[in-house]
């Protein structure tokens, strides 16, 4: 935990980026926020100071923090009219060579792409991280998330505290990009997980067996996992309300699809998860939790896990 207040942006407040921003304010730092909704009164009586554009949380802050739903967002908040560059041009480098302000980018976004923001922000004299996080609104808010960092370890030491204020596994995987990839990486493994979780007890169900009692047995054998205890009983009790959305799911299936299609590498089973997500969306569900990806599994089924 850090000791000395320092003046910390933040932008982007919504399931995720708002109680991540309030652990950055419980700790006592100073902090500038914008979003295109209204600032949670909490925030607000927690002493967050609203601006008016991201140009002007970057003068305000040192460390500026990113937590958005696509890299169109990021592109845009970063580099369009009124957004966080324009507020860096005037960042300096200190007499040690230490640069004067930071980009903390922890939306999940392109790779690539990433890699292109931070040469941009790097040419304006300041550093920049990527830093996608996995834990869903219940790790935001337990300040317990997964943080994976890609960007120079200088720059990482120094945002090394703030990442503890909102996380507890929190890893530096290389240069910039590598955080995202990782991140992509953390996203196939999740979407195949839930779509093992889902066919396993739409089977079940279908077989007559009692879904909740078959689950509970699985979570002491080796089938056990984070994704049957959570959103093995999300199917069950068919509670889809967001904790990570189907849309946003389906972009980061994306994302690793068109790495994979650069890379001329083949990912059959998360482009298969992808489809599903997909059919989800087309029936108007891509609002609800990533676990209702098993409602497309039950339709081809014809049969639901347990009843609405």
């Amino acid at each position: 935990m850090t000791t000395t207040s320092l003046k910390l942006g933040f932008i982007g407040l919504g399931i995720m980026g708002a109680p991540m921003a309030g652990h950055l304010r419980a700790a006592g730092h100073e902090l500038f926020v914008h979003t295109r909704s209204k600032v949670s009164a909490a925030l607000a009586e927690a002493g967050a100071v609203s601006c008016g554009s991201a140009t002007e949380v970057a003068q305000c802050a040192d460390i500026v923090f990113l937590m958005l739903p696509d890299t169109p967002d990021v592109e845009a908040v970063l580099f369009g009219e009124q957004g966080v560059a324009a507020g860096l041009t005037k960042c300096d480098r200190g007499p040690d060579g230490r640069v004067g302000k930071t980009v903390v980018d922890m939306s999940s976004i392109s790779p690539i792409e990433t890699k292109a923001f931070a040469q941009k922000i790097n040419a304006l004299g300041c550093d920049y991280l990527d830093a996608p996080v996995s834990g869903g609104e219940v790790g935001a808010k337990a300040a317990s998330l997964t943080i994976m960092v890609g960007g120079p370890e200088a720059a990482f030491e120094r945002v090394r505290p703030l990442f503890e204020l909102m996380g507890k596994n929190i890893t530096l995987v290389g240069g910039n990009g590598d955080g995202q990839t990782c991140k992509v990486a953390n996203q196939i493994i999740v979407a195949l997980n839930i779509a093992a979780v889902g066919e396993a007890l739409v089977f079940a169900s279908k077989a007559g067996a009692d879904p909740a009692k078959v689950r509970a047995a699985l979570m002491g054998g080796f089938a056990a996992s984070r994704i049957l205890e959570v959103h093995g009983e999300r199917m069950i009790k068919r509670s889809f309300a967001p904790g990570f959305r189907i849309g946003l799911h389906q972009k980061d299936l994306n994302l690793a699809l068109a790495g994979a299609r650069a890379l001329g590498v083949a990912l059959p089973q998360t482009a298969g998860a992808a489809q599903l997500m997909n059919a989800c969306a087309a029936n108007g569900e891509g609002q609800l939790d990533h676990s209702a990806l098993v409602r497309a599994l039950e339709l081809m089924a014809n049969h639901k896990v347990m009843p609405d």
